[in-house]
């Protein structure tokens, strides 16, 4: 009996998952989601802006970068590598899977999560960093058509599934792709006065969004829009302050 009761705690990952990580990273986002979909219990060890700890260097010594998942002794790094571990291995407990089923599906996802990390996300993120209103305007742009092509993508999904996220009636591999934006994004357009999504240009991701924020497994762990605001102010003058002597 005892030996049962600790697999089945091994099983749910009690006292033995922790998630390496800072409040602000839309990364680390997704493994809090993916963990809070399956219902595993996690430590969250919070890594100091400006440095990194021991057990980061140690647990991830080839890039250095949160998102570290520890299961069991174990790191794994990388956030959408990071959430298909936690499909692998929490799959079964009952709770719709992440990544479809149809290898097929598998792949579309995976490609529309690449496309987000590769080319979608980077403009976003040109957009604050442009040193030109020249620029800025094309990071915008790109923003905007970047909207555009997963707008249809969605719409492609939804017209199959009928369901309100990309992977169906509940979240799953892509929506966690992007969703972990949308706290970056709402920043963005408070600090623009851009909407980028609106119910004109985006309908299908502007209701999208709302269900994901609200989602039970998102709005705790969802950074609030006026404190990412903060922090990306302190980003901005921290890389706008002149290097020290030497």
């Amino acid at each position: 009996m005892a030996a049962a009761a600790a697999a089945a705690a091994a099983a749910a990952g009690e006292g033995e998952v922790k998630l390496l990580g800072a409040w602000a990273s839309p990364f680390v986002l997704r493994p809090r989601i993916a963990l809070n979909m399956k219902g595993v219990k996690y430590e969250f060890l919070e890594e100091t802006f400006g440095s990194k700890s021991e057990l980061l260097l140690r647990s991830n010594p080839v890039y250095k970068k949160i998102p570290v998942l520890i299961h069991a002794g174990k790191p794994v790094s990388e956030s959408m590598i990071i959430v298909q571990y936690i499909h692998d291995v929490w799959g079964d407990n009952g709770t719709t899977p992440i990544l479809p089923a149809h290898p097929y599906d598998r792949a579309v996802a995976r490609f529309w999560a690449v496309y987000i990390d590769d080319k979608w996300f980077p403009s976003l993120a040109g957009i604050s960093r442009a040193e030109t209103e020249e620029g800025k305007g094309e990071a915008v742009s790109q923003v905007f058509a970047g909207l555009q092509l997963l707008e249809e993508a969605f719409q492609k999904c939804s017209s199959s599934n009928g369901k309100g996220f990309f992977g169906g009636e509940d979240i799953g591999y892509l929506d966690i792709a992007l969703g972990s934006y949308l706290g970056w994004l709402k920043a963005t357009e408070k600090m623009t006065g851009i909407d980028f999504l609106d119910q004109a240009k985006t309908p299908l991701l502007l209701g999208w969004a709302d269900r994901f924020c609200s989602h039970a497994a998102v709005r705790e762990v969802m950074p609030e829009t006026d404190r990412l605001v903060e922090f990306a102010k302190l980003l901005r003058s921290k890389s706008a302050a002149p290097s020290p002597a030497k």
